[in-house]
C-alpha cells in the first residue's frame, strides 16, 4: 500500500515537472548560432595574432567566411583541407576567409607552423556571446556585413554545392 502511494506521488511529481519545464527552460537554447549577433559582422570581436584589434569595417564590400575552430577539434581539422580547396577555387572572388579560435596565440601559432595552411588566423574574443555551442561553426556575411549563413558542424566546403552556396550568398543583399 505504501509502495503504491509512493508511486502515485512520484508520478504526480514527474507530471508536474514536465508541465512546468517550459516556464523555466532557457530561451537561449532555441537560438541558432550567430542569432545573438543581430546579424552584423561588427558584433564579432576579433584580434590578429599580434593582439591588435581587427576593425571589421576593413572587409566592407566583401563576403566574409568565418570558420570558428579549435586545435583540439577533430571535425575542425578534418574540414580544413576542404576549406583550403574552396579558398583556391574562389581565389578570384571578393571573399575574405577568417579562421577564428579563442585559444592562446601560442597554440594557434604552433598549429599554423605545423599544418601549413594558408589561412588568415585570428582570435575571437567574444565567442560565448556569439551563441556558438559546437565546433566547427561557420558564419558567412554578405558584402553588406549581414549574416546570411550560420551552421554548426563539419562540411565539405570544396564540393560544388557548397561552392555554389558561397557564391550565391556573396550575391545576397
Amino acid at each position: 500500500m505504501i509502495l503504491c502511494e509512493m508511486k502515485s506521488v512520484l508520478l504526480i511529481c514527474i507530471i508536474a515537472c514536465w508541465a512546468l519545464m517550459p516556464l523555466y527552460s532557457c530561451n537561449d537554447q532555441k537560438k541558432k548560432p550567430g542569432e545573438v549577433l543581430h546579424n552584423k559582422i561588427s558584433s564579432i570581436s576579433l584580434v590578429n595574432l599580434k593582439g591588435e584589434k581587427i576593425n571589421t569595417s576593413q572587409f566592407a564590400g566583401k563576403t566574409i567566411f568565418i570558420n570558428f575552430w579549435a586545435t583540439w577539434c577533430k571535425p575542425c581539422l578534418e574540414e580544413m583541407p576542404s576549406i583550403q580547396k574552396a579558398m583556391e577555387l574562389l581565389k578570384n572572388e571578393d571573399i575574405e576567409f577568417l579562421f577564428a579560435s579563442e585559444e592562446d596565440v601560442e597554440q594557434i601559432d604552433a598549429f599554423k607552423s605545423e599544418q601549413g595552411y594558408n589561412f588568415n588566423y585570428v582570435r575571437v574574443e567574444n565567442l560565448a556571446e556569439l551563441n556558438i555551442i559546437a565546433l566547427p561553426t561557420t558564419f558567412i556575411f554578405n558584402p553588406g556585413g549581414k549574416l546570411v549563413f550560420s551552421e554548426m558542424g563539419y562540411k565539405k566546403w570544396d564540393e560544388k554545392i557548397n561552392i555554389d552556396l558561397i557564391l550565391n550568398l556573396a550575391k545576397s543583399k
